[in-house]
């Protein structure tokens, strides 16, 4: 989890909390370094020495990690004991009583490296690098990401024993690459993306298709064995896919594009990503670097296999944009009618009819679509009308408007219109409440959630507010009554003081944790702008009688 530094108390468990600062008080903490711009590393002496290390941006930990065997919740008592040393001086924390005579900080650990560096013989670093290389595996891949493009002898298999020796390290013997491990993957990793990019600018392509092949495969393979949470291996998938599209955009020598063209379409049909994005992918690039006509039927010929649903839609929408550039209009016409029945095809179909102002053609595309889709794709079918809608309103025809309209409102799922305003503005006003009152009368039964919202969004907008009190009574939560508060708070504030004092008690007695007491406090906070400060003194009376065993309460309750 992240943690940000001004909320860290209240997101770390008490327990650990407690236990850490009592850390830090003790003067556990032995060192303390900035390793580099908004990196920091520290050893904290517990059962044994434990190095922490936390990673910070926008005042905000994004990465922490602990070496002690703590594995009972998301952060450790070294961590914690390291975050409030950071945040002493803004705790107004007195200096540590330690024990341990700690060295006065004058350098920091980049500095400190430069000036090594400097004094260090150049046979002496050719020597350490030679000797941690054979010791440290991890070092060694570093140091080949880092500066393997400088070798001779650079292949697509060069890189790729490069890549799936950084896996294997991180995956050790367990072969899982854990949450932890995927920050060396990515730092180890990441050179290959920053070479292949300075490839590209120097006109090296031959590399930047290297390096990106390389990349897609070991990382595909990856996902089989590694922790993706963070979206660590996707980014290196996207940026391999986006580094090919860029290579296939530019004046690649006739060899090369052909080698790129070869490899899109036999890792396509040797489906080497099926199952992922990137699997039609591969057909995307090698379509921009398509030449003739024989190259778009090897395309083609492709999509023709592609299996399973979605990747079938997505393959006919690809197939017409090819046959659309490469074929007549009757073959293209013919694949229209065969396979209209996919969503993209019907939709850049509608389109270019309404652009075109052929609102017949639209009306029976939309009406078709409705017909095809209202009982295995509803949400699908909800947008077909939508166009119908567009429609009468364009030809004036009020029955129709008022008939797409209503079915809109009640069926509001991914409405792209103003279904209320549209019905207000068409329906004669002495018969407008009549109208919402009939709607009211058929949805009431169906007591789904969108049908429960969307009649108290016609409350609200009929300002009908004693019937949006009686509703908030029927399902009343501290959420509800905050949801509601601002409609009610002129006519109803007495009562909306006296729902939250009825909830605010059962919520303290139920929960306990600093994050819930400051939610209590909050919504005490609320009962206060409503007037309700003499209420508000009885309850933290209350809690304090009931409750003094909470410090956590207590405090959260002095600053309400």
């Amino acid at each position: 989890m992240q943690i940000p530094l001004s909320q860290f108390e209240q997101i770390i468990d008490e327990t650990i909390r407690k236990r850490g600062l009592s850390y830090f008080k003790g003067g556990a903490i032995i060192d303390f370094s900035e390793v580099s711009t908004g990196e920091y590393e520290a050893i904290v002496s517990g059962t044994k020495e434990y190095t922490v290390q936390l990673e910070i941006k926008n005042n905000t930990i994004i990465e922490y990690n602990c070496d002690c065997p703590y594995n009972m919740g998301p952060v450790c008592k070294h961590v914690v004991a390291v975050i409030f040393h950071l945040q002493q001086d803004e705790l107004e924390f007195n200096q540590p009583n330690s024990t341990i005579p700690k060295k006065k900080k004058t350098k920091s650990v980049s500095q400190h490296v430069k000036e090594l560096l400097n004094a260090i013989s150049h046979k002496e670093l050719i020597d350490f690098v030679q000797e941690n290389s054979i010791k440290d595996k991890k070092f060694r891949n570093y140091f080949l990401a880092s500066f393997g493009h400088l070798s001779q002898n650079q292949s697509k298999e060069f890189y790729q024993k490069q890549i799936h020796s950084i896996l294997q390290s991180a995956a050790g013997r367990d072969g899982w690459i854990g949450w932890n491990d995927m920050k060396y993957v990515v730092n180890t990793t990441e050179p290959f993306l920053e070479n292949a990019e300075k490839y590209l600018a120097s006109n090296n392509f031959e590399n930047v298709f290297f390096i990106s092949t390389a990349l897609l495969e070991e990382i595909t393979e990856a996902f089989q064995y590694g922790d993706d949470s963070n979206g660590d291996l996707g980014y290196f998938i996207d940026s391999s896919m986006e580094l090919l599209s860029k290579l296939a955009q530019e004046k690649l020598p006739e060899s090369l594009k052909k080698e790129v063209f070869d490899y899109c379409i036999v890792s396509f049909n040797q489906k080497l990503f099926q199952g992922w994005d990137w699997h039609l992918g591969m057909l995307h690039i090698a379509c921009q670097l398509i030449e003739n006509e024989s190259d778009a039927d090897i395309i083609l010929s492709c999509l023709g296999t592609v299996s399973g649903e979605y990747e079938r839609e997505r393959a006919q929408s690809f197939k017409l944009d090819l046959l659309r550039k490469f074929k007549s209009e009757k073959e293209v016409e013919k694949y229209i009618n065969k396979h209209i029945s996919n969503p993209s095809i019907r939709t850049k179909e509608i389109e270019k009819a309404f652009n075109n102002k052929d609102f017949e053609r639209v009306i029976s595309l939309s009406k078709d679509g409705i017909k095809c889709d209202e009982k295995d794709k509803p949400g699908l079918a909800k947008g077909w009308y939508d166009w119908l809608l567009k429609i009468a309103l364009i030809q004036n025809d009020t029955i129709k408007v008022i008939e797409y309209a209503r079915f809109r409102l009640i069926n509001n799922f991914g409405g792209t219109q103003d279904y209320y305003q549209i019905l207000k503005d068409t329906i004669e006003n002495e018969n407008w409440h009549p109208f919402l009152e009939e709607i009211i009368k058929e949805i009431t039964p169906k007591n789904g959630w969108t049908y429960i919202e969307l009649i108290r969004e016609i409350y609200i907008k009929e300002e009908w507010w004693d019937r949006l009190f009686l509703m908030l009574k029927q399902n009343i939560s501290l959420e509800n009554i905050q949801q509601n508060e601002q409609y009610l708070a002129k006519d109803y504030s007495s009562e909306l003081i006296e729902l939250y004092s009825e909830r605010i008690t059962n919520y303290v007695e139920k929960y306990i944790g600093r994050n819930h007491y400051q939610t209590a406090c909050r919504f005490l906070h609320r009962m206060k702008k409503l007037g309700g400060n003499e209420q508000v003194n009885e309850l933290i009376e209350l809690f304090k009688k009931q409750y003094p065993q909470r410090k956590a309460l207590m405090d959260e309750l002095t600053r309400v």
